[in-house]
């Protein structure tokens, strides 16, 4: 079955000081996700654990069934900005298989983090961190393993705009963004509630990236795979409810529309 994905604030001094995250509540209030997610310029983190807790909370998915275990095996294809969004995909599949608390595949999935980072020239940026998901998830040290992942992308996002590449590090959250709403409409559509539905409302979410798109350079704007990213983002806005509850028909479109994206992005 499948998990979620809703960018937000965490406690970034946890992570920062790479101490154990804190406990996660026993609800969240989701009407405050979207507001919060708008904070993604400064932090960039596909999964949170508090929606972690509250599918778990609906029903406990089956989570060793939602890895896409080819993911780790990808090589880099395509231009910078296909791999960028892959790159977002990775860390966001590496989450999943930390739910299933998969070793080998978490280990992979480090290894895999290096490879596309190398390819979009912030490896030296990520090495620690990726070494120490391998470290962590040989120990299954799982909350550690979680740290360094959330680590990673936070890492490449700064050392993407020391390069002056930030039009990047956003498509890396896309990428981790469009994975972890693709698992997260697969579950809630397995076993629908209108507790799960809300965890999708996240209409101010898609118009930041949707803004962000936009405002990227023709060259990038062009690209092949962004332009279809940015027309799937058009179709899974009106989706996500606005002022109505989402039903159990714009859930499964969501995760078609996501499932159909994070393929694209795979693709050689």
């Amino acid at each position: 079955m499948n998990f979620p994905a809703i960018l937000s604030t965490v406690a970034l001094a946890a992570s920062a000081l790479g101490a154990p995250l804190p406990p996660p509540p026993a609800q969240i209030d989701v009407e405050q996700l979207p507001s919060q997610a708008k904070v993604i310029d400064r932090v960039v983190v596909p999964v949170p654990n508090e929606i972690f807790a509250v599918l778990d909370k609906l029903g406990r998915p089956r989570w060793a069934g939602l890895i896409h275990r080819d993911t780790s095996k990808a090589k880099p294809a395509g231009e910078a900005p296909q791999i960028a969004m892959m790159l977002g995909v990775i860390i966001a599949e590496g989450l999943i298989a930390v739910e299933a608390e998969d070793t080998e595949e978490v280990k992979e999935l480090g290894r895999a983090i290096l490879i596309f980072s190398e390819a979009i020239g912030v490896r030296k940026a990520v090495v620690r961190r990726a070494n120490s998901v391998i470290e962590f998830a040989d120990k299954k040290r799982w909350n550690r393993v979680r740290t360094e992942l959330d680590g990673a992308l936070t890492d490449v996002r700064e050392a993407m705009i020391e390069l002056n590449s930030e039009p990047l590090a956003q498509l890396v959250s896309l990428g981790g963004w469009l994975r972890g709403t693709d698992v997260l409409a697969q579950v809630v559509t397995m076993d629908f509630s209108v507790r799960g539905a809300e965890l999708l409302h996240q209409p101010g979410l898609v118009e930041h990236f949707e803004k962000q798109v936009d405002g990227m350079k023709s060259r990038l704007r062009s690209n092949r795979v962004v332009g279809k990213v940015r027309q799937g983002l058009s179709e899974i806005e009106p989706l996500l409810g606005g002022n109505e509850k989402i039903s159990a028909k714009s859930v499964k479109e969501i995760a078609a529309i996501a499932g159909r994206l994070v393929t694209l992005i795979r693709s050689k």
